[in-house]
């Protein structure tokens, strides 16, 4: 019933503590007779799902046929929620994650790796011990999402396509395998696999609480 056409992410790269802003492209076989609700998590540590935070939700209708986008942006992660304020915990690889959901089951998930740095060139070799925030810069390979869909029974049964059945890809996110644009990155530093599926974030930020978004 609902496949992601597009998600495209305005400012990339930007600072750590800049807000993400998300434009999402998806199309509506029919219409939807609730909202769909989305989330954007970010993973703090791939040891535990304690540290990850639930950026901000947003729930978007109503949902008519056809072709819809909305723009979603979400707060920086909380320093205070991270696992910890020390550079090594802080740079490198980990992943923000945006699900949606109807009627509270979520039918996709996409995720994304993020390159946390210093784009002064004495700290990517020596970097200060505790974290400097202003210097530190993020950068999404928003070229290369993980996506993993769900089967979700929506308001009637669908003819069967390729969306029913739970699948994984890297090269793009909609039907038809076309990929994402290019927002740059170096995709051999994000070799690693994934971590578990997030089921739910455990700290709530300061920009959470989440809004309704009505379609154009």
């Amino acid at each position: 019933m609902v496949n992601i056409r597009n998600i495209e992410l305005v400012n990339n790269p930007a600072k750590f503590d800049d807000p993400y802003h998300f434009r999402i492209k998806f199309e509506a076989i029919a219409p939807l007779a609730e909202d769909l609700d989305w989330r954007l998590i970010y993973v703090g540590s791939a040891k535990s799902e304690e540290f990850d935070q639930e950026l901000d939700n947003c729930s978007v209708g109503p949902i008519p046929a056809g072709i819809n986008a909305f723009d979603f942006q979400a707060p920086a992660p909380a320093h205070h929620l991270l696992p910890s304020i020390e550079s090594e915990e802080i740079l490198g690889v980990t992943v923000i994650i945006i699900t949606a959901s109807y009627r509270e089951k979520e039918f996709v998930r996409v995720g994304y790796y993020v390159n946390t740095y210093y784009e002064e060139e004495e700290w990517k070799e020596n970097p200060p011990s505790q974290v400097q925030w202003d210097k530190l810069f993020r950068n999404v390979l928003i070229e290369k999402p993980k996506v993993t869909r769900f089967q979700n029974p929506w308001d009637s049964a669908p003819q069967a396509s390729p969306f029913d059945s739970p699948s994984t890809f890297g090269a793009g996110v909609n039907g038809n395998g076309a990929e994402l644009p290019p927002s740059g990155g170096n995709p051999e530093m994000f070799s690693a696999p994934l971590p578990p599926p997030v089921q739910k974030a455990a700290g709530v930020t300061s920009g959470g609480g989440g809004e309704d978004v009505e379609m154009a």
